[in-house]
């Protein structure tokens, strides 16, 4: 599993045929607008706006009446077997648009793209289902990041190359445009054969009911809220970008008084920041679903974009390249629609990933053609929100731009509102590797659903931070009430899930109500993570195992993973040289390990089988630091 993606057979031969078939689409759909506004209208006299807006029409349809069915097929039917027959399609379709295209058959090529949007309708849920197959799950952030980089990229190459085959003159533009078209299609056929198997874990036949299968598809994706919420908020961001995208060329036209080249170069701009953005995720995810990016994400849109509306129009008068690249104003456009740009990264990312990791097996094509159901749906609403803006109400560019940030602005509020928990677990962990020198291990033992208790040893009190940030889940975790309710952090630790716990000596009963809510976390599937020596170290070795890990089991019976940190022993909020917190930090930027061991069955689980192999985690963990000792008076380990 290690090594770049981009290497390995599991992986690339998709990511490459992806790629092709999304740079054609956006070749084909740009060449066709190109010939119909300058060839086809000034010949046969047909209205600009009817013809694009037909167009545009003709290439969403198909995803309304074909995106159930091509679920199903996903679901029913070996996904690379699927493949590439749909790449045969492409190939016959651009085919045939070559002809076209050399004989100036322009009807025929407004019904080629409509094959071509079929074409991509069916390709659809193939390509987010098929990747869980290949992937770990540890893998998925990472290769929707590179898919995501892939398909704004060739939305950038397929529309500037578009721009260049037109501007050929005659019979070169006709048969280079001709050419290239076959030859993409046929690239993308001869990669896909590459496409490992993929066989359906619901083999079966499938009908075209493409109305009832579509209302089906959206029931089945209501009845899971959080995969719908999901699927609703990867609308949003193509409901964002349709609307950016659509209203570019008006705003270079009105705004920056510039050319075609500067359409390209601000479109540049926004690819090059989405496909940034998703790799950025990937980065700050190290291998995880973190969907505290999400509203960081959508507020990082939303501010940009606030920015972009902001901008005064530049002055002159149809400007080139050249001109607009001494202008301050342009270079901040460019840079606030980059900045969009590596918002919608950030954010569209972990919501594929989440649709993928919620999706049953047999289900998670169709709920992908639910989402492309939903992205069509969206990009129509898009449609409608700029009419109304632009024409009915007349508002200026400004204004429109500006109300596209008040949207991703409320999106951000709300969503970070209803799970803040996520947000703060990033930030957490992104402090913690400010703080420490961090190495993990094991972090997949983490079982990816389900109930499950993590146990470690007790350091410091940075250990919870640091457990609660590596964990590839969101982690509850007991710890002392008089701790939890500090006026200045109790509402850190509401947030955060933490369970108070007291002594019965203190608080009859205390310890009883910790317990019940420790195993109401566990009935709901959670994460909970104790130190079962019940205090921190005093020598840097483990402590005795409490019993009350024993009682946690004998009330719910769940898998226990195992954990070891090494490095925080020495630290100044550990008992090393004096109390913690009692004493000035002498170190900064410590290497910290933390290490994850094999899930414990819980009928294997009890208080001196986790000891044994907490101490088995500790002593390797403490084996990786050897060759950098704390830098400090106290010995490892106590």
């Amino acid at each position: 599993m290690s090594g770049s993606l981009l290497t390995q057979r599991r992986f690339a031969p998709f990511f490459w045929t992806q790629a092709l078939g999304a740079f054609n689409d956006n070749l084909f759909k740009n060449v066709l607008l190109l010939l119909l506004t300058f060839v086809a209208v000034p010949r046969h006299g047909w209205d600009t706006g009817l013809l694009n807006n037909l167009a545009a029409g003709l290439f969403i349809l198909p995803f309304l009446l074909f995106s159930a069915w091509g679920g199903s097929l996903a679901d029913r039917h070996d996904k690379q077997s699927l493949i590439r027959r749909l790449k045969l399609l492409e190939l016959a379709t651009m085919s045939v648009a070559a002809l076209a295209v050399w004989f100036e058959q322009f009807a025929l090529l407004l019904a080629l793209l409509f094959m071509m949007g079929t074409q991509s309708a069916l390709f659809g849920p193939v390509k987010y289902a098929i990747l869980p197959q290949h992937l770990a799950s540890t893998e998925l952030v990472r290769g929707n990041a590179w898919v995501n980089l892939g398909t704004f990229l060739a939305i950038l190459f397929g529309t500037l190359l578009a721009g260049l085959l037109a501007s050929l003159d005659g019979l070169w533009a006709r048969g280079a445009i001709a050419a290239t078209l076959v030859g993409i299609a046929l690239a993308g056929y001869l990669v896909s054969l590459k496409v490992p198997l993929a066989p359906s874990s619901s083999p079966g036949q499938v009908s075209w009911r493409p109305v009832t299968a579509s209302v089906q598809i959206l029931r089945d994706s209501w009845r899971h809220p959080r995969l719908f919420r999901g699927l609703v908020g990867i609308s949003l961001f193509w409901f964002l970008g349709a609307s950016y995208l659509t209203q570019l060329p008006a705003w270079v036209r009105d705004v920056v008084h510039g050319g075609e080249t500067a359409v390209s170069a601000l479109l540049a701009a926004f690819a090059l920041g989405v496909g940034g953005g998703a790799l950025l995720c990937a980065r700050l995810s190290a291998g995880r679903l973190e969907m505290g990016l999400v509203p960081l994400g959508a507020l990082l849109i939303g501010v940009a974009g606030f920015d972009l509306a902001l901008q005064p129009s530049i002055v002159g008068e149809r400007l080139g390249l050249d001109a607009l690249g001494a202008s301050f104003g342009f270079w901040r456009m460019m840079l606030d629609l980059a900045l969009v740009g590596v918002g919608g990264g950030l954010y569209i990312v972990p919501l594929y990933t989440l649709v993928q990791l919620e999706s049953r097996d047999d289900h998670r094509a169709r709920m992908i053609a639910a989402n492309n159901l939903l992205n069509s749906f969206f990009m129509i609403l898009a449609a409608l929100f700029g009419i109304v803006m632009l024409s009915v109400i007349d508002l200026s560019l400004h204004v429109f731009f500006a109300a596209l940030a008040v949207i991703a602005l409320a999106a951000g509020a709300v969503i970070l509102a209803s799970n803040p928990r996520a947000v703060l677990r990033l930030i957490i962990f992104a402090l913690m590797h400010v703080l420490y020198r961090l190495s993990f291990s094991g972090r997949t033992c983490i079982p990816t659903q389900g109930a499950a208790l993590v146990v470690c040893n007790h350091v410091s009190f940075m250990d919870a931070l640091v457990l609660g940030g590596a964990c590839p889940r969101p982690l509850r975790f007991l710890m002392d009430r008089p701790i939890y309710e500090s006026p200045w952090l109790n509402w850190f630790f509401r947030i955060a899930g933490a369970i108070p716990v007291d002594s019965d000596r203190r608080d009859p009963g205390g310890v009883r109500r910790a317990l019940d809510e420790v195993s109401l976390a566990l009935r709901n599937g959670e994460v909970v993570m104790l130190f079962p020596e019940g205090r921190l170290t005093r020598t840097g070795d483990i402590g005795r195992f409490r019993r009350g890990i024993d009682i946690i089991l004998s009330r719910d019976a769940v898998p226990v993973v195992p954990a070891a940190l090494a490095g925080l022993w020495g630290s100044w909020t550990s008992n090393c040289g004096g109390p913690a917190l009692g004493k000035p930090p002498r170190r900064f930027r410590a290497r910290v390990v933390l290490a994850f061991g094999a899930p414990v069955s819980a009928e294997q689980a009890n208080s001196s089988v986790l000891e044994s192999k907490v101490r088995e985690l500790k002593e390797a963990a403490e084996e990786q630091l050897l060759g950098h000792p704390p830098q400090d008076h106290c010995r490892l380990g106590g």
